[in-house]
């Protein structure tokens, strides 16, 4: 079972993880409970990390990877005015959602 990536905390590690899955990539997380014995630890060796099932999927789970990593970030003027940056598809101000272009 090869290491597919280390991630920056659990939560992430766990999203990644299950979001590989749902592609159809099997996937695990391991090291998730060392994060208490950073300090006893380096902190680089306690970080969780995701590894992939099956390495004829480490293309492919290198790719989605890449993908869900590197998510584009939008920027839209709603109709209300108001500038919407990241990855939100709904006003904070009005609720209206991103227009389709």
């Amino acid at each position: 079972m090869p290491r597919l990536t280390q991630a920056p905390n659990f939560a992430i590690a766990t999203l990644w993880a299950e979001a590989l899955q749902n592609l159809g990539v099997a996937t695990s997380v391991q090291r998730q409970y060392l994060g208490g014995v950073a300090g006893e630890l380096p902190p680089d060796q306690c970080l969780p990390e995701v590894w992939f099932t099956h390495p004829e999927q480490e293309a492919r789970a290198r790719e989605l990877l890449h993908d869900l990593q590197h998510v584009p970030q939008r920027r839209w003027t709603c109709a209300c005015g108001e500038l919407v940056e990241g990855g939100f598809e709904q006003c904070w101000n009005c609720q209206a959602l991103m227009p389709v272009a």
